[in-house]
């Protein structure tokens, strides 16, 4: 029997096939040190989970509205909103079983086959399976580093628009690189979706990771909260990654399509995590302070470590929970052509486990510069100095 052609066109989060590497060699007797996947080793706080064990208790476990519980919808709505110097209504979210489903969701509402989708490269590899598998062309956007980290090449992009482009992905508090765009770069970003008509999907997973300053949204620029839908995730702010928890918020012409296709998809998101999230959105919010002030160490170690490398120089950027340092004179001084090559001998040589650039997007023709990932969401402070001190060492030999 035969499977569906179009399946050719599926791609996968190839970070877990790392992970996989990875605890096959750990389970060979070797201690491994996690930078490969933006998995958060933190407890999730504990009003979250008792409000949970008190949903579970009061039977909230059938079937509720496919679009998400009234309640819920209200409470990120407002605090979205809030969040965004705007105001949204229960009708614009969509409760969804994590961030990612929002994804697919949007451009199975917003494009036909052949239309032409803009994505960040690199960039979460989800953008460009969804974009493909559903029939449309993947046209990736790219950045360029900079002393203070990476930025949009806001030239490339607009040359990239043409007639069949029908939506933008952007994803500021970027993965894999930590990109942060200043006002003026995302009202550039603005402008082209207003002159081209397009579509948004604002990915904003890590909105709440923000160590200084305040975040910014592109949904509140003017002309784009009737284009953009925004994707709201709980597993970073609130350690969820697990519970599968999110949602899309936009203009109600698309949730509705979304809470369409929830319907066909999924029936609908786990109830008892949803009236936990109630309490959780609208409580005590100790338990994200103190996830984030846990990952702001972590970074500040990580880069040091980083630092430290002769031939590694790298920002502390003010978002995620990722840094992409470039390897490049770390590789020709080991006579490597292949940064998986790197990647696999920090494993076997170091113990010390990440992902590269390949693992975000097909890189582009031309691409000169070398990168490597690490995310310090899953590994504790100890270890990432542990881990940074085997690294320098195989980097350096």
């Amino acid at each position: 029997m035969k499977l569906a052609k179009q399946l050719e066109k599926l791609g996968t989060e190839t970070a877990f096939a790392v992970s996989q590497k990875a605890g096959q060699w750990a389970s060979e007797g070797h201690k491994v040190y996690p930078f490969h996947l933006g998995d958060i080793n933190i407890r999730t706080p504990d009003n979250i989970i008792e409000a949970t064990r008190k949903a579970l208790g009061d039977g909230y476990t059938g079937y509720c509205p496919g679009a998400g519980i009234p309640e819920l919808r209200a409470a990120i709505a407002s605090d979205v909103g809030a969040k965004r110097g705007m105001s949204f209504d229960a009708d614009q979210v969509s409760i969804q079983p994590g961030g990612k489903p929002v994804i697919g969701k949007f451009i199975n509402a917003v494009m036909n086959p052949g239309d032409e989708v803009l994505y960040p490269n690199p960039g979460y590899p989800i953008y460009e399976s969804q974009i493909e598998y559903q029939r449309g062309i993947a046209v990736p956007y790219g950045y360029t580093e900079t002393s203070d980290g990476f930025a949009l090449d806001l030239d490339a992009m607009e040359s990239l628009i043409t007639d069949k482009t029908s939506a933008l992905i952007y994803n500021n508090y970027q993965n894999p690189n930590g990109a942060e765009s200043s006002r003026q770069e995302m009202e550039a970003v603005a402008e082209l979706a207003i002159k081209h008509d397009l579509w948004v999907l604002s990915d904003d997973a890590y909105y709440e990771i923000l160590y200084e300053g305040s975040p910014l949204s592109i949904a509140n620029i003017p002309g784009m909260a009737e284009r953009t839908v925004i994707l709201y995730t709980c597993s970073k702010r609130f350690a969820m990654t697990g519970w599968r928890l999110g949602a899309a918020i936009g203009p109600k012409p698309v949730i509705e399509i979304i809470n369409k296709l929830n319907t066909n998809i999924e029936s609908c998101t786990a109830h008892f995590i949803q009236r936990a999230m109630v309490d959780a959105i609208e409580g005590d919010t100790s338990g994200p302070d103190a996830i984030l002030a846990t990952l702001k160490a972590r970074r500040d170690a990580a880069v040091a470590g980083l630092n430290a490398i002769d031939g590694i120089s790298i920002a502390a950027p003010r978002s995620t929970f990722y840094l992409f340092p470039n390897v490049t004179s770390i590789m020709e001084r080991k006579q490597m052509t292949d940064v998986n090559q790197l990647m696999d001998g920090a494993l076997t040589e170091a113990d010390v486990s990440f992902c590269t650039r390949k693992h975000f997007g097909r890189p582009a023709a031309g691409e000169s510069g070398q990168y490597i990932r690490f995310a310090y969401s899953g590994i504790d402070e100890d270890d990432i100095r542990l881990g940074m001190a085997r690294l320098k060492s195989y980097f350096e030999a």
